[in-house]
């Protein structure tokens, strides 16, 4: 197999976390595929970025470092946009790390916040086994058992209205309460949006037995939005957290309502279940508003609503009078006040 030889103590970035690490690899210039188990270099005179590790560590690419990524998409609101070109990244070629995760691409756009991992590098190649064969994502994704079935557990989900709007905050909220009410055994997915390691780390922290992200089911990303075959992905999703042994199962779904194609998620999992616990994250009152109009339109009702919009008595007050529904700041209010 021509190429060249693959150190076996190359840095790599959480996306991959699933890939495994390959005592004799080579790598050789072929375009670079979304999910492909990829080698990007730094060049000398740039400056450090930061990512991901399988660890959850961030770690240092130092100037001149070579390591493992996956091309993929990324259409933040709050932080990054980019995605892999028609027929793939091309050896050689410069293109940018969108996410500390690991997922590099074009970059089309960023928001003006501080982003560490933002940085240009150079794709070398795409990673062969000892066989010659390619790796990517999807070889190494969750396997669900035939004939599983859905056990029943309880299921809540977390959506929101933007990124950064407290989606994570209440999730573990959730989490605490479900396990103070006797739950042990939480599973939490997490459907939509960008692969991180430190989410599902605070997740388990909190208690949650298990937590999954679309790296697990073979994705780096659930972008671009309304891309064909993500309800295949999700269906794989629901399979496995659904028939894993449970107390309840929690969801959050990452970005917005109406991006990341959280919107084919939904439809997916309200095929599945009738019953289900719904908590919208809102930046304000407005925004509450909205959000709760486009989930009335998919056929969806909203439990409670919590969020920045719940910062303070006004706003919250605010909220509860525009959208007919409870809120809560469950940051402050905490477990106790998150029995829904």
């Amino acid at each position: 197999m021509e190429g060249a030889a693959l150190a076996t103590d190359t840095k790599r970035a959480s996306v991959l976390r699933r890939a495994p690490v390959l005592e004799a690899s080579r790598y050789v210039a072929a375009p670079g595929l979304e999910g492909d188990v990829c080698v990007f270099e730094l060049s000398q005179d740039a400056a450090p970025i930061v990512v991901e590790a399988p660890s959850g560590r961030h770690v240092m690419v130092a100037p001149g470092d070579r390591f493992l990524a996956a091309p993929g998409y990324r259409e933040s609101t709050r932080w990054v946009v980019g995605g892999v070109p028609d027929g793939g990244l091309v050896p050689g070629e410069a293109y940018w790390v969108l996410a500390d995760a690991g997922i590099v691409g074009t970059l089309v756009g960023d928001s003006p916040r501080e982003k560490a991992h933002l940085g240009a590098v150079r794709y070398l190649g795409a990673v062969r086994d000892g066989s010659g064969r390619g790796l990517n994502m999807r070889q190494f994704a969750v396997a669900t058992e035939a004939g599983a079935k859905d056990r029943g557990a309880p299921l809540y989900l977390v959506v929101g209205t933007s990124a950064e709007v407290g989606k994570t905050t209440a999730g573990i909220a959730i989490i605490r309460s479900l396990r103070q009410q006797g739950k042990a055994r939480v599973t939490m997915l997490k459907a939509t949006g960008t692969s991180s390691i430190a989410e599902l780390s605070a997740y388990l922290d909190f208690g949650a037995a298990r937590a999954f992200d679309c790296v697990d089911f073979g994705l780096p990303s659930t972008y671009p939005s309304d891309r064909a075959g993500m309800e295949e992905l999700f269906h794989q999703a629901l399979d496995v957290c659904l028939s894993t042994p449970a107390d309840a199962v929690l969801v959050e779904c990452g970005g917005d309502v109406l991006g990341a194609n959280v919107p084919t998620f939904l439809k997916s999992l309200m095929a599945r279940r009738s019953e289900v616990k719904v908590i919208l994250a809102a930046a304000d009152a407005l925004a509450a508003l909205g959000g709760r109009t486009v989930l009335q339109e998919m056929g969806i009702s909203i439990d409670l609503i919590t969020g920045l919009c719940t910062d303070t008595p006004t706003l919250r007050a605010r909220t509860e009078r525009l959208c007919g529904i409870p809120a809560m700041n469950l940051a402050r209010q905490g477990s106790e006040s998150a029995r829904i």
